[in-house]
Parts: C-alpha cells; structure tokens; sequence
C-alpha cells in the first residue's frame, strides 16, 4: 500500500474536511493517507520547494507554483461577505505607516493588504501570534485569519474588512478566494484523478454527517474552538461551495490572479482552468 502525506493547516475547516478520510468513512483503493498539519505560509514555502504531493496552499500562492502543481477542484475556502480582519486596540489611530503583523507573504490577505497600504511596515508571523502581537503593542495591527476573526479579544476592534477591500479591487459579485488545495504534476494522470475524487468525496462526506464529525473533532480535541463556534465557522469556509469549485468560484480566482498582476505579483496572467487536472482523460482512457 503506497502512503500519501495530505499536507493541510490546522485551522478547524481543513480538518473537517480531511477527517472523513481520518476516520476511515472515505478510502481510495491500494493509497493509505496521513497527514500532517503546519501554518498556512509554511505550507505556501514548502509548495515553493515541492515537499508534498498534496498541499493545502494560498489562492494567491498559485501563480508561483503552476508548473509543479495543478489546483484541486476541492476543499477549497472563500469569503462571502467576511473574510481576514485587520484589527488594532480599541481607539487607537493607524498612522500612514503604521506596523502590521500578517499571517505571510504569500497568503491571499497579505496580497490585498499590501495592494490597499503600501506604506505600512510588514512583518510576518504565525496566524495564531497576531492577536498577542497586537495586544502588547509589538505591532499597530494585525490581520487575522481562521478561527481567529470570531474569537479575538474584547479589547480589540476592526480597523478593515479584507471584505471590503476585496469588493473595491474585484467589483461587487465575486466570492472572495482564500485558500484551496494543490497536487503535484508528476504524478501519473489517472492517479491524480482519483486522489482529486477521492478528496471530493471526503468533502461531500463531511458535509453530508456534519454534525456527528464535529462532534467526534470537538471530543478528540482535534480544533481549537467550541461547540457554536466551530458550527458557524464551518459554515463560513467549509460549506457547501467547497466541495467543488463553481463558475463564479472560477471567475473570482482568475480576477485575484488578475488583480496580483496588475500590480506586480505576478509575471504573467494565469487562467485557473488552465492548469486543473484534466479528468476527461480517465474517460478517454476507458473508452
């Protein structure tokens, strides 16, 4: 049996929609999985490196590494209306220049903030030190990410929603694109195709039993949140729209990619559809 490592973040929506396969409710044939959970910016550099066949990444990674990795369709994470929250101390005014502590350089809300102020000082760290960083002062700011922007401290408030930001660069229509999943290329195709359905399912899985898995990840003290909390998180990034990516899911990433273009991110203009795994080809192959 070949084992695969599924590389993911160990922020509440990845581990849902991973453990369907923990808990063996979903399986692929000949392929054992295991697993390994790390911060979202130290999974965009280890798919800088290509250490995993499989790895959770940032959307706004994806330009950088489309040679070496082809997006999944699945288990995928957007923003409707919400999304990473740039916070401060209550009262406190943001100079022009002010000190902000992002989740890492590659992530999708460091893009659009970097876009939105350029004149802030950046520094990067691991999501779950923003909130600290911020209440002793180490930095002004901070955007925080994942269970975070429901649980934050009382003696902070949001200074801007990535949201809005969003909405301004994009236009009013399009969901915002966080975070989703990669597979190596070298891979052989017909693998690639059932690792990408066999995830799939994992996700519909997951959604389909979502309250008895959230309550098998609560009492395994598998996340960081409780009860309620992770009830509406899971609504926020692992819905029903993560299961597979939808045509405005598309158009949103394409105007990410876009966007990151524009103002300098990227080389050159990527279209996501370029670069998905062509599951037409196990039909071709079985005809």
């Amino acid at each position: 049996m070949k084992t695969t490592l599924i590389a993911h973040s160990p922020d509440a929506d990845d581990i849902f929609m991973y453990y369907a396969i923990k808990f063996g409710w979903v399986n692929m044939e000949g392929v054992t999985f295991d697993n390994i959970a790390k911060d979202i910016q130290t999974l965009n550099e280890d798919a800088l490196r290509g250490e995993y066949d499989i790895v959770a990444i940032s959307f706004a990674l994806y330009p950088h590494i489309k040679e070496e990795y082809a997006p999944l369709r699945t288990a995928v994470s957007f923003g409707e209306g919400y999304g990473p929250k740039l916070i401060k101390r209550k009262g406190a005014t943001l100079k022009r220049n002010f000190k902000v502590a992002l989740s890492g350089k590659h992530t999708t809300n460091a893009m659009l903030f970097r876009i939105a102020y350029p004149d802030a000082r950046v520094t990067y760290m691991n999501f779950l030190e923003i909130e600290d960083a911020v209440k002793n002062g180490d930095v002004d700011a901070g955007v925080l990410i994942h269970e975070s922007i429901l649980t934050y401290a009382e003696e902070l408030e949001v200074e801007r929603e990535m949201w809005d930001i969003w909405q301004e660069l994009a236009g009013k229509d399009l969901p915002l694109p966080l975070g989703g999943m990669a597979i190596r290329r070298s891979l052989p195709l017909n693998k690639a195709i059932e690792y990408e359905a066999t995830l799939t399912k994992a996700v519909q899985v997951a959604r389909d039993h979502k309250d008895r898995l959230s309550k098998m990840l609560l009492e395994r003290n598998l996340v960081r949140i409780d009860a309620p909390t992770l009830d509406r998180y899971l609504e926020l990034y692992a819905n029903d729209e993560s299961i597979t990516l939808s045509d405005i899911q598309y158009k949103a990433i394409n105007k990410l990619f876009e966007i990151g273009h524009k103002h300098g991110f990227y080389d050159t203009l990527v279209d996501i559809k370029d670069y998905l795994i062509p599951t037409e080809y196990k039909e071709l192959r079985n005809s």
